[in-house]
């Protein structure tokens, strides 16, 4: 199908999923720690979920891809799930309120466009305004209220965000699994990679997860994995870059609003401006191209 073909409906299910689900899934995984260790609620949920997923492709009959193939996503589920996501759970353990945890994982297309230079990938300068205002929103957020209090924290969300977004860069310069089956076989890897992490670090179940884990664990699997990554891959093949990766400024509105509004999280005004900050610098770099197209391609469609 051709992104001009594409139906509205479909679409608009797509861009309601990833702005809804994945910013709800930050208050879903401090819900989900409250009664499950960190890294085991991580590689509980993409374990099951790269299960099911597989186990459904294979009953489609979709063939499981060469081994340089399976390799890198192996590769790329490590360093996108197993410690961009994994770290980001750690950290809501920690006490980092689930908004800011969204906050700071919304600087992803910022570490993307400068770990994109080292593919020689050009940077324009309204993308390069954008990082400089990224860091200044960074900066913000960091100097004061609950991430000045909780430094480790602050660190482990913000190796989160580079290791996602060089995963990123590099998932888009290698050889993957066609379709769905490099989804299944990334969340396989970083599940196994986090519940062996769990395993070695002595975390255990001191009682069994009430009703409300079970919820987030099920939640995070089938809405946060299986549901949500499918609606991305929809969105990469049918719209533009900019529009597919506009989750990333609504995701942390969706986020504070439900940590703010039902988990009794509160931030302070200057957590709020940071918040502003950090959404604009990313709607800079994402829609950057758009708003402000190059000079000499705006003349040479004059000449035509």
């Amino acid at each position: 199908m051709s992104r001009s073909a594409a139906a509205p409906l479909p679409l608009a299910l797509a861009l309601f999923t990833l702005y809804i689900v994945w910013g709800s899934t930050y208050f879903a995984i401090r819900l989900g720690v409250e009664s499950w260790p960190p890294m085991m609620l991580a590689g509980l949920r993409f374990s099951l979920a790269g299960l099911i997923l597989l186990a459904f492709l294979r009953w489609r009959g979709q063939p499981l891809p060469g081994r340089r193939a399976a390799l890198n996503a192996g590769l790329i589920g490590l360093l996108l799930l197993a410690v961009g996501n994994g770290l980001v759970t750690l950290a809501e353990h920690q006490q980092v309120p689930s908004g800011l945890a969204a906050v700071m994982v919304a600087t992803v297309p910022l570490f993307a466009m400068c770990f994109s230079r080292l593919f020689g990938i050009r940077t324009r300068k309204i993308e390069w305004l954008g990082i400089l205002v990224g860091l200044a929103g960074i900066m913000l957020l960091n100097s004061g209220g609950h991430l000045a209090g909780n430094p480790q924290g602050a660190i482990l969300v913000l190796i989160a965000a580079l290791s996602w977004a060089f995963g990123s860069v590099l998932g888009s310069r290698i050889l993957l699994p066609q379709g769905a089956m490099a989804g299944a076989i990334e969340m396989l890897a970083a599940g196994a990679a986090l519940l062996l992490a769990s395993a070695l670090s002595g975390e255990r179940l001191s009682a069994l997860p009430d009703l409300q884990g079970f919820l987030s664990l099920g939640y995070l699997m089938l809405f946060g994995s299986i549901i949500a990554i499918n609606a991305y891959m929809y969105l990469i093949r049918n719209v533009s870059p900019a529009i597919a990766t506009s989750y990333a400024y609504v995701n942390p509105v969706v986020a504070v609003l439900l940590g703010t509004s039902f988990g009794g999280e509160t931030l302070s005004p200057r957590e709020w401006l940071a918040l502003a900050v950090i959404i604009f610098a990313v709607v800079l770099v994402t829609l950057g191209k758009t708003l402000f197209p190059e000079r000499r391609a705006v003349t040479e469609e004059n000449d035509r």
